[in-house]
């Protein structure tokens, strides 16, 4: 859990380079890809994201603004149509999170908000937009395999990658 808004940010920041290191690496071609119908597809899962770190900080006080707002029902109209639009987009709500969280104490982790009609604190607040980032772009690279493309590295080697190492990717 967070305990100091310098963890917040420092974290915050790496995760967000690895969520565009995914935006960065589907083709416009491929962003139609999805489970089916009924599901979100590449593109709007990145846009979800957008709408998320919009969202989210609204309900602890801190307005983060982008190129696109959102609506009174909390979500943005359609996702722009290309990657590097839905990127770009990205880029600008995640560096305002970071500037306004500059206006934050480490005691405002602490604070009781009222989120989704629970109470929680700061802290584990960006625990939930963090993981849920994380949980999304974990959908997004098992999208971008059933596509054809090759996911970048976030957390280690992927499968391809261990060949860059000298070393024999691991067996399944």
């Amino acid at each position: 859990m967070f305990r100091r808004v310098e963890d917040v940010k420092t974290i915050w920041a790496q995760e967000a380079e690895k969520t565009l290191a995914v935006f960065d690496a589907i083709p416009d071609a491929a962003a139609h890809q999805a489970v089916d119908a009924h599901h979100r597809d590449l593109r709007r899962l990145a846009w979800h994201l957008v709408e998320t770190v919009l969202e989210l900080p609204q309900n602890l006080g801190l307005r983060v603004k982008g190129p696109v707002a959102l609506g009174p029902d909390g979500f943005i109209a359609a996702p722009p149509p290309t990657m590097a639009e839905i990127a770009a987009a990205y880029r600008a709500v995640s560096d305002s999170l970071l500037d306004h969280l500059g206006s934050w104490s480490n005691t405002e982790l602490g604070r009781s908000f009222s989120l989704y009609g629970e109470s929680w604190t700061g802290a584990y607040a960006f625990y939930v937009l963090v993981a849920h980032q994380t949980h999304h772009r974990a959908q997004m690279t098992v999208l971008m395999r059933q596509a054809g493309l090759k996911p970048p590295a976030l957390y280690g080697p992927t499968k391809e990658g261990w060949a860059g190492l000298g070393l024999d990717a691991p067996n399944v």
